[in-house]
């Protein structure tokens, strides 16, 4: 697939990076000598410096035979001038577009990504996508990500294994007799710098960041086996007022009326904006590192904490300052995915990467074949896959065995006519079946061709 990434930043590098590795004709467009220079250096994509939006830049990219292009550029602007020159000059099949603006993305203005009216096939929101990750979060007391599939009948959620989980240190092909009536599987651990899909040999051991599969009516009792109780979260203070403080908090007054929310916002005249924007949620004007601001939210009374200011250091120390002051768990959103094992080991429970978000949205409208979703944990080295098992998909008539390659490709759960099957085995597959599984990135291309429908079909 030949495919142009306009813009250098973290996601596109992010993007990039994914799409090179399986193979795929990658150019990036960007104005920066330097940020183009970095990314030659590192990856095997072709750099071509201008501006994104310019047809003779496009031209030069490789757009007349793109099959993708995926504007994700700094500015709105270009990016929608980028589509719409992608399609009307180069008629690029898919266009993907980042749109971080909440004026563009208001439902009052819904039309106006329609087919008709602007050519662009995607949308993607960066901070509307990371509000609603955290919000998940949030549900789940000890969770740092929560993804739902099969619309939201199963779920991947992943934590943090602390000492005193029942299910660590016992090999996972043991764990349905000791938890005989949990359906839960484990699909990846990251254990310092590996990122692994485990085999039954494994164990889970204490500080694995480790996600597994469960069925939505067992997610309780999951979180249970790890150690966490089924706690409810009632009070939530976010630091940060920017536009992901107030889609999360304006998405818990829509979605979570029991969660009392505050919100702390230096900036007095965005303090004030969000206030006229939330119906039930107190807006105090403060700096999230003074202590007494901190005292006067009463942050010794909350479950939870949220810091999503636009600086990392900010967002460690105040995480780490309302702890101290009596704060149940931190989550703090981090650009710098650097820090994550420093400031996990200090106390922080949980870190949301924007870019890694970012990335696994766009993956959604990337993968081929009968692709419904598919997410990207942690650096991209295993991606959590949805998939349909379509009439001529070559998948149909193999068995679960048949599928599963020890440490590249996990059929984590199987759903058939609304039930679910969690660890699946010697099924054979058959038409509209669903299928989630781990892959590998070495792997994803196989899973795409198995998934593929013939064009006799189409």
């Amino acid at each position: 697939m030949k495919v142009i990434i306009l813009g250098a930043g973290q996601v596109g590098f992010n993007i990039a990076k994914y799409l090179a590795i399986e193979e795929n004709d990658v150019t990036i467009v960007d104005e920066s000598a330097d940020l183009l220079r970095k990314i030659g250096d590192t990856l095997d994509v072709q750099p071509v410096m201008g501006f994104a939006s310019h047809p003779d830049v496009l031209q030069q990219a490789g757009a007349t035979d793109a099959d993708l292009i995926i504007a994700v550029t700094g500015s709105d602007e270009v990016n929608i001038v980028a589509c719409e020159v992608a399609n009307s000059l180069f008629r690029v099949e898919t266009k993907i577009a980042r749109i971080r603006n909440q004026n563009y993305l208001d439902p009052y203005w819904s039309n106006l990504f329609s087919s008709r009216n602007l050519a662009i096939d995607h949308i993607i929101s960066p901070e509307v996508e990371v509000a609603r990750a955290i919000s998940r979060s949030i549900k789940v007391a000890g969770a740092f990500d929560v993804i739902p599939l099969c619309a939201n009948q199963v779920k991947v959620i992943g934590v943090r294994c602390m000492n005193n989980a029942p299910i660590l240190n016992t090999p996972l092909r043991l764990l349905p007799g000791l938890f005989p009536k949990l359906d839960l599987i484990v699909v990846c651990i990251v254990r310092g710098n590996d990122v692994f899909i485990p085999t039954g040999d494994h164990q889970m051991l204490p500080g694995d960041e480790v996600y597994f599969i469960v069925s939505q009516g067992q997610t309780a009792t999951a979180m249970s086996a790890f150690g966490f109780s089924d706690s409810t979260t009632h009070r939530v203070i976010v630091m940060g007022g920017g536009n992901i403080g107030l889609t999360l908090v304006a998405d818990i007054e829509q979605n979570q009326s029991d969660i009392v929310t505050r919100i702390i916002e230096k900036n007095q005249a965005r303090a004030e904006y969000v206030a006229r924007h939330l119906k039930q949620t107190e807006v105090l004007c403060g700096d999230v590192l003074d202590a007494e601001v901190l005292s006067e939210a009463n942050v010794h009374s909350a479950e939870t904490i949220v810091a999503v200011t636009d600086d990392d250091k900010v967002n460690i120390l105040a995480s780490l300052l309302a702890k101290r002051n009596g704060a149940g768990r931190a989550l703090i959103l981090l650009n710098n995915m650097a820090y994550s094992s420093l400031v996990t080991s200090l106390g922080v429970d949980a870190v949301i990467s924007p870019q890694a978000i970012s990335v696994s949205t766009i993956l959604q409208h990337v993968r081929q074949g009968r692709v419904r979703s598919a997410h990207s944990l942690r650096d991209g080295s295993v991606e959590v896959i949805e998939a349909e098992a379509r009439e001529t998909s070559h998948i149909i008539g193999l068995t679960v065995d048949d599928i599963n390659i020890k440490g590249a490709i996990m059929v984590a759960a199987l759903v058939r006519d609304n039930e679910i099957t969690v660890a699946p085995a010697r099924i054979s597959i058959r038409v509209s079946d669903r299928l989630i599984l781990a892959v590998s990135k070495e792997a994803v291309k196989k899973v795409e061709r198995l998934f593929a429908v013939r064009p006799s079909y189409l």
